[in-house]
Protein backbone atom coordinates (compact mmCIF):
# COMPACT_ATOMS: atom_id res chain seq x y z
CA UNK A 1 0.00 0.00 0.00
CA UNK A 2 1.03 3.73 -0.96
CA UNK A 3 1.80 4.84 2.59
CA UNK A 4 1.38 8.40 1.67
CA UNK A 5 -2.11 7.56 0.41
CA UNK A 6 -2.80 5.82 3.29
CA UNK A 7 -2.00 8.80 5.20
CA UNK A 8 -3.78 11.05 3.04
CA UNK A 9 -6.76 8.99 2.94
CA UNK A 10 -6.89 8.71 6.78
CA UNK A 11 -6.58 12.49 6.98
CA UNK A 12 -9.68 13.34 4.57
CA UNK A 13 -11.84 10.58 6.32
CA UNK A 14 -10.44 12.64 9.74
CA UNK A 15 -11.58 15.92 8.16
CA UNK A 16 -15.18 14.56 6.50
CA UNK A 17 -16.16 13.29 10.23
CA UNK A 18 -15.23 16.67 11.95
CA UNK A 19 -17.43 18.39 9.23
CA UNK A 20 -20.43 16.38 9.67
CA UNK A 21 -20.03 15.97 13.04
CA UNK A 22 -20.24 19.91 12.89
CA UNK A 23 -23.03 19.91 10.52
CA UNK A 24 -24.88 17.30 12.45
CA UNK A 25 -24.44 19.73 15.91
CA UNK A 26 -25.76 22.74 13.55
CA UNK A 27 -28.71 21.28 12.18
CA UNK A 28 -30.11 18.87 15.49
CA UNK A 29 -29.05 21.97 18.12
CA UNK A 30 -30.71 22.27 20.11
CA UNK A 31 -32.68 19.43 20.96
CA UNK A 32 -33.48 19.64 24.64
CA UNK A 33 -33.83 22.06 27.21
CA UNK A 34 -31.04 24.92 27.94
CA UNK A 35 -30.63 26.17 31.15
CA UNK A 36 -28.98 29.58 31.74
CA UNK A 37 -27.62 29.39 35.19
CA UNK A 38 -27.49 33.28 36.47
CA UNK A 39 -24.80 33.99 38.76
CA UNK A 40 -26.31 36.28 40.96
CA UNK A 41 -29.77 36.46 43.10
CA UNK A 42 -33.40 36.50 41.77
CA UNK A 43 -34.57 40.48 41.35
CA UNK A 44 -31.24 41.97 40.35
CA UNK A 45 -30.13 43.25 37.28
CA UNK A 46 -28.23 40.07 36.52
CA UNK A 47 -30.70 38.09 36.74
CA UNK A 48 -33.63 40.35 35.03
CA UNK A 49 -31.17 40.58 31.99
CA UNK A 50 -30.93 36.64 31.92
CA UNK A 51 -34.58 35.88 32.25
CA UNK A 52 -35.46 38.92 29.15
CA UNK A 53 -32.39 36.69 27.21
CA UNK A 54 -34.26 33.01 27.91
CA UNK A 55 -37.23 34.44 27.13
CA UNK A 56 -36.24 35.12 23.78
CA UNK A 57 -34.01 32.53 23.44
CA UNK A 58 -36.86 29.89 23.77
CA UNK A 59 -38.73 31.51 20.88
CA UNK A 60 -35.66 31.48 18.62
CA UNK A 61 -34.35 28.24 19.35
CA UNK A 62 -37.46 27.01 19.81
CA UNK A 63 -36.72 24.71 23.32
CA UNK A 64 -37.47 25.75 26.42
CA UNK A 65 -34.80 27.94 28.42
CA UNK A 66 -34.74 27.73 32.40
CA UNK A 67 -32.88 30.34 34.50
CA UNK A 68 -31.47 28.78 37.78
CA UNK A 69 -29.93 31.12 39.89
CA UNK A 70 -26.57 29.55 41.92
CA UNK A 71 -25.10 32.55 43.51
CA UNK A 72 -22.31 32.77 46.20
CA UNK A 73 -18.85 33.76 46.45
CA UNK A 74 -19.24 36.92 44.27
CA UNK A 75 -20.60 34.86 40.95
CA UNK A 76 -17.62 32.11 41.35
CA UNK A 77 -20.10 29.24 42.13
CA UNK A 78 -22.12 29.77 39.25
CA UNK A 79 -19.11 30.59 37.24
CA UNK A 80 -17.84 27.41 38.37
CA UNK A 81 -20.84 25.36 37.78
CA UNK A 82 -20.78 26.34 34.25
CA UNK A 83 -16.85 25.59 33.56
CA UNK A 84 -17.58 22.24 34.82
CA UNK A 85 -20.50 21.68 32.72
CA UNK A 86 -20.27 19.35 29.13
CA UNK A 87 -19.83 21.77 26.37
CA UNK A 88 -22.79 20.74 24.66
CA UNK A 89 -24.01 24.40 24.66
CA UNK A 90 -27.38 23.20 27.46
CA UNK A 91 -25.29 24.50 29.99
CA UNK A 92 -24.82 28.39 29.91
CA UNK A 93 -24.23 31.09 31.96
CA UNK A 94 -24.68 34.86 32.45
CA UNK A 95 -22.33 36.60 34.86
CA UNK A 96 -21.37 40.15 35.46
CA UNK A 97 -18.19 42.26 35.61
CA UNK A 98 -17.46 40.37 39.16
CA UNK A 99 -15.66 38.03 36.40
CA UNK A 100 -13.21 40.60 35.64
CA UNK A 101 -12.47 41.29 39.24
CA UNK A 102 -12.12 38.00 40.65
CA UNK A 103 -8.99 36.92 39.68
CA UNK A 104 -7.33 39.67 41.25
CA UNK A 105 -8.89 39.12 44.58
CA UNK A 106 -8.70 35.48 44.95
CA UNK A 107 -5.72 33.98 44.55
CA UNK A 108 -7.28 30.22 44.30
CA UNK A 109 -10.32 29.64 42.09
CA UNK A 110 -12.15 26.71 40.95
CA UNK A 111 -11.25 27.51 37.10
CA UNK A 112 -9.97 29.94 34.70
CA UNK A 113 -11.80 32.56 32.91
CA UNK A 114 -10.13 33.15 30.13
CA UNK A 115 -9.11 28.92 29.28
CA UNK A 116 -12.59 27.24 30.95
CA UNK A 117 -15.11 29.36 29.80
CA UNK A 118 -16.35 30.32 26.45
CA UNK A 119 -17.37 33.61 25.81
CA UNK A 120 -20.71 34.04 23.67
CA UNK A 121 -21.61 37.57 23.75
CA UNK A 122 -21.52 40.74 25.64
CA UNK A 123 -24.78 41.53 26.90
CA UNK A 124 -25.31 44.99 28.25
CA UNK A 125 -22.92 47.59 29.62
CA UNK A 126 -24.20 49.16 33.34
CA UNK A 127 -22.83 52.57 34.19
CA UNK A 128 -23.64 53.49 37.68
CA UNK A 129 -24.73 57.05 38.98
CA UNK A 130 -22.76 58.75 41.31
CA UNK A 131 -25.20 60.59 43.89
CA UNK A 132 -24.65 62.32 46.98
CA UNK A 133 -26.93 63.00 49.91
CA UNK A 134 -29.12 65.84 49.70
CA UNK A 135 -26.62 67.93 52.69
CA UNK A 136 -24.00 68.34 49.99
CA UNK A 137 -23.72 71.55 48.51
CA UNK A 138 -22.10 70.28 45.70
CA UNK A 139 -24.37 69.59 42.43
CA UNK A 140 -21.93 69.08 39.70
CA UNK A 141 -18.46 66.96 39.56
CA UNK A 142 -16.04 70.19 39.72
CA UNK A 143 -17.71 71.08 43.31
CA UNK A 144 -17.63 68.20 44.67
CA UNK A 145 -13.96 67.49 43.96
CA UNK A 146 -13.55 70.66 45.67
CA UNK A 147 -15.86 70.16 48.35
CA UNK A 148 -13.74 66.44 49.11
CA UNK A 149 -10.34 68.55 48.75
CA UNK A 150 -12.02 71.28 51.61
CA UNK A 151 -12.98 67.87 53.46
CA UNK A 152 -9.89 65.70 53.13
CA UNK A 153 -10.56 62.45 55.10
CA UNK A 154 -14.16 63.04 55.82
CA UNK A 155 -16.36 62.29 53.53
CA UNK A 156 -17.74 58.18 52.54
CA UNK A 157 -18.72 56.56 49.66
CA UNK A 158 -21.03 53.17 49.52
CA UNK A 159 -20.69 50.53 47.25
CA UNK A 160 -22.53 47.20 47.61
CA UNK A 161 -19.40 45.37 48.67
CA UNK A 162 -15.70 44.80 49.08
CA UNK A 163 -13.57 44.73 45.40
CA UNK A 164 -17.52 45.01 42.97
CA UNK A 165 -16.88 47.60 40.11
CA UNK A 166 -18.83 50.01 42.14
CA UNK A 167 -15.90 50.27 44.59
CA UNK A 168 -13.22 50.69 42.27
CA UNK A 169 -15.45 53.63 40.16
CA UNK A 170 -14.90 55.35 43.29
CA UNK A 171 -11.33 54.17 43.80
CA UNK A 172 -10.50 55.30 40.18
CA UNK A 173 -12.57 58.67 40.95
CA UNK A 174 -10.20 58.81 43.95
CA UNK A 175 -7.09 58.67 42.23
CA UNK A 176 -8.40 61.07 38.77
CA UNK A 177 -9.64 63.42 41.32
CA UNK A 178 -6.63 63.72 43.55
CA UNK A 179 -9.27 63.39 46.27
CA UNK A 180 -9.39 61.15 49.59
CA UNK A 181 -13.22 59.82 50.16
CA UNK A 182 -13.40 56.56 52.22
CA UNK A 183 -14.75 53.50 51.17
CA UNK A 184 -17.69 51.57 53.03
CA UNK A 185 -19.46 48.67 51.97
CA UNK A 186 -22.42 47.29 51.66
CA UNK A 187 -24.01 43.90 51.13
CA UNK A 188 -26.43 45.10 48.67
CA UNK A 189 -28.00 48.26 46.55
CA UNK A 190 -30.84 48.86 49.21
CA UNK A 191 -28.75 49.48 52.33
CA UNK A 192 -26.06 51.61 50.38
CA UNK A 193 -28.62 53.74 49.11
CA UNK A 194 -30.57 53.90 52.41
CA UNK A 195 -27.39 55.52 54.42
CA UNK A 196 -26.88 57.91 51.56
CA UNK A 197 -30.29 59.49 51.90
CA UNK A 198 -30.37 58.93 55.80
CA UNK A 199 -27.36 61.49 55.23
CA UNK A 200 -24.92 58.65 57.07
CA UNK A 201 -23.35 58.57 54.21
CA UNK A 202 -21.93 61.37 51.63
CA UNK A 203 -22.16 59.70 48.39
CA UNK A 204 -22.63 56.48 46.40
CA UNK A 205 -21.76 54.68 43.05
CA UNK A 206 -24.69 52.67 42.60
CA UNK A 207 -26.71 51.09 39.86
CA UNK A 208 -29.12 53.47 37.61
CA UNK A 209 -31.99 51.68 38.31
CA UNK A 210 -31.60 51.16 42.30
CA UNK A 211 -30.83 54.90 42.27
CA UNK A 212 -33.93 56.31 40.25
CA UNK A 213 -36.44 56.07 42.45
CA UNK A 214 -34.45 58.22 44.77
CA UNK A 215 -33.49 60.60 42.58
CA UNK A 216 -36.47 61.34 41.33
CA UNK A 217 -37.94 61.81 44.81
CA UNK A 218 -35.38 64.12 45.65
CA UNK A 219 -33.86 61.99 48.32
CA UNK A 220 -30.71 62.03 46.41
CA UNK A 221 -28.73 64.47 44.01
CA UNK A 222 -27.06 62.54 41.42
CA UNK A 223 -23.85 64.29 40.52
CA UNK A 224 -23.17 61.86 37.10
CA UNK A 225 -22.88 58.53 35.60
CA UNK A 226 -19.72 56.52 34.93
CA UNK A 227 -19.86 56.42 31.15
CA UNK A 228 -17.95 57.92 28.54
CA UNK A 229 -21.54 59.63 27.72
CA UNK A 230 -24.78 60.26 28.99
CA UNK A 231 -27.54 57.59 29.95
CA UNK A 232 -31.20 57.91 28.44
CA UNK A 233 -32.44 56.73 31.55
CA UNK A 234 -31.03 60.03 33.17
CA UNK A 235 -30.44 62.52 30.16
CA UNK A 236 -29.89 65.44 32.29
CA UNK A 237 -26.99 63.97 34.10
CA UNK A 238 -23.56 65.06 32.30
CA UNK A 239 -21.21 62.13 32.24
CA UNK A 240 -18.07 62.55 34.67
CA UNK A 241 -15.99 62.77 32.03
CA UNK A 242 -17.81 65.91 30.62
CA UNK A 243 -15.71 67.88 33.31
CA UNK A 244 -12.30 68.56 31.33
CA UNK A 245 -9.72 67.22 33.78
CA UNK A 246 -11.48 63.46 33.73
CA UNK A 247 -12.24 63.66 29.90
CA UNK A 248 -11.88 60.06 29.11
CA UNK A 249 -13.26 58.46 32.81
CA UNK A 250 -15.39 55.00 31.99
CA UNK A 251 -15.68 52.67 34.52
CA UNK A 252 -18.89 50.32 34.09
CA UNK A 253 -19.85 46.72 35.26
CA UNK A 254 -21.28 44.58 32.41
CA UNK A 255 -23.63 41.57 32.17
CA UNK A 256 -22.14 39.07 29.39
CA UNK A 257 -23.41 35.47 28.17
CA UNK A 258 -20.80 32.29 28.56
CA UNK A 259 -20.91 28.89 27.90
CA UNK A 260 -17.70 26.23 29.35
CA UNK A 261 -14.59 26.48 26.96
CA UNK A 262 -15.06 23.55 23.94
CA UNK A 263 -18.91 24.24 22.93
CA UNK A 264 -18.76 22.97 19.06
CA UNK A 265 -18.38 26.18 16.84
CA UNK A 266 -22.04 25.77 15.13
CA UNK A 267 -23.62 25.81 18.51
CA UNK A 268 -21.58 28.72 19.45
CA UNK A 269 -22.42 30.38 16.39
CA UNK A 270 -26.04 29.96 16.90
CA UNK A 271 -26.48 30.85 20.59
CA UNK A 272 -24.39 34.23 19.39
CA UNK A 273 -26.67 34.96 16.24
CA UNK A 274 -30.11 34.49 19.17
CA UNK A 275 -28.47 36.40 21.74
CA UNK A 276 -27.40 39.28 19.74
CA UNK A 277 -30.68 38.91 17.75
CA UNK A 278 -32.79 39.13 20.93
CA UNK A 279 -30.07 42.26 22.82
CA UNK A 280 -31.45 44.33 19.26
CA UNK A 281 -35.30 43.78 19.73
CA UNK A 282 -36.50 47.41 19.72
CA UNK A 283 -38.63 46.90 23.00
CA UNK A 284 -35.90 45.26 24.60
CA UNK A 285 -33.75 47.78 24.32
CA UNK A 286 -35.82 50.17 24.99
CA UNK A 287 -36.79 48.32 28.50
CA UNK A 288 -32.83 47.67 28.81
CA UNK A 289 -32.36 51.41 28.22
CA UNK A 290 -35.25 52.60 30.89
CA UNK A 291 -33.24 50.51 33.49
CA UNK A 292 -29.88 52.45 32.47
CA UNK A 293 -28.36 49.32 30.68
CA UNK A 294 -26.59 49.28 27.63
CA UNK A 295 -27.77 46.71 25.19
CA UNK A 296 -23.98 45.88 23.52
CA UNK A 297 -23.74 42.83 21.83
CA UNK A 298 -20.48 41.46 20.28
CA UNK A 299 -19.30 38.51 18.53
CA UNK A 300 -17.82 36.14 20.42
CA UNK A 301 -14.09 37.19 19.79
CA UNK A 302 -14.78 40.50 20.74
CA UNK A 303 -16.48 39.53 24.52
CA UNK A 304 -13.26 37.80 25.13
CA UNK A 305 -10.99 40.96 24.20
CA UNK A 306 -13.69 42.96 26.13
CA UNK A 307 -13.21 40.41 28.76
CA UNK A 308 -9.01 40.72 28.88
CA UNK A 309 -9.23 44.25 28.27
CA UNK A 310 -11.64 45.34 31.67
CA UNK A 311 -9.90 42.31 33.54
CA UNK A 312 -6.14 44.05 33.31
CA UNK A 313 -8.15 47.13 33.66
CA UNK A 314 -9.66 46.53 36.65
CA UNK A 315 -6.61 44.83 38.28
CA UNK A 316 -4.34 48.27 38.02
CA UNK A 317 -7.18 49.79 39.96
CA UNK A 318 -7.08 46.69 42.51
CA UNK A 319 -3.57 46.72 42.73
CA UNK A 320 -3.03 51.30 43.18
CA UNK A 321 -5.86 50.86 45.57
CA UNK A 322 -4.52 48.67 47.50
CA UNK A 323 -8.13 46.97 47.70
CA UNK A 324 -8.12 43.76 50.07
CA UNK A 325 -11.18 41.27 50.38
CA UNK A 326 -10.21 41.64 54.41
CA UNK A 327 -11.10 45.49 54.40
Amino acid sequence: MNVAYSAHASAAAILFAVAVTAGLAQKTYPSQQIKIICAFPAGGGTDLTARLLGEQLQKILGQTVVIENRTGASGMIGTGAVAKSPADGYTLLVASGEMAVNPHLYPKMAYDLDKDLQPITLLVKVPNVLAVNMDVPAKNVAELIAYAKQNAGKLTFSSSGVGNPQQLTGELFNKLAGVQIRHVPYKGAAPQIADVAGKHITMTFVSIGAAKPFIDSQRIRAIAVTSLTRVGALPDVPAIAEYPPLAGFELVNFFGFLGPAGMPDPVLRRLNAAAVQTMKMPDLVTKFRAMGFGPAPTTPEEFRQFIRTETAKFGKIIVEAGVKLTE
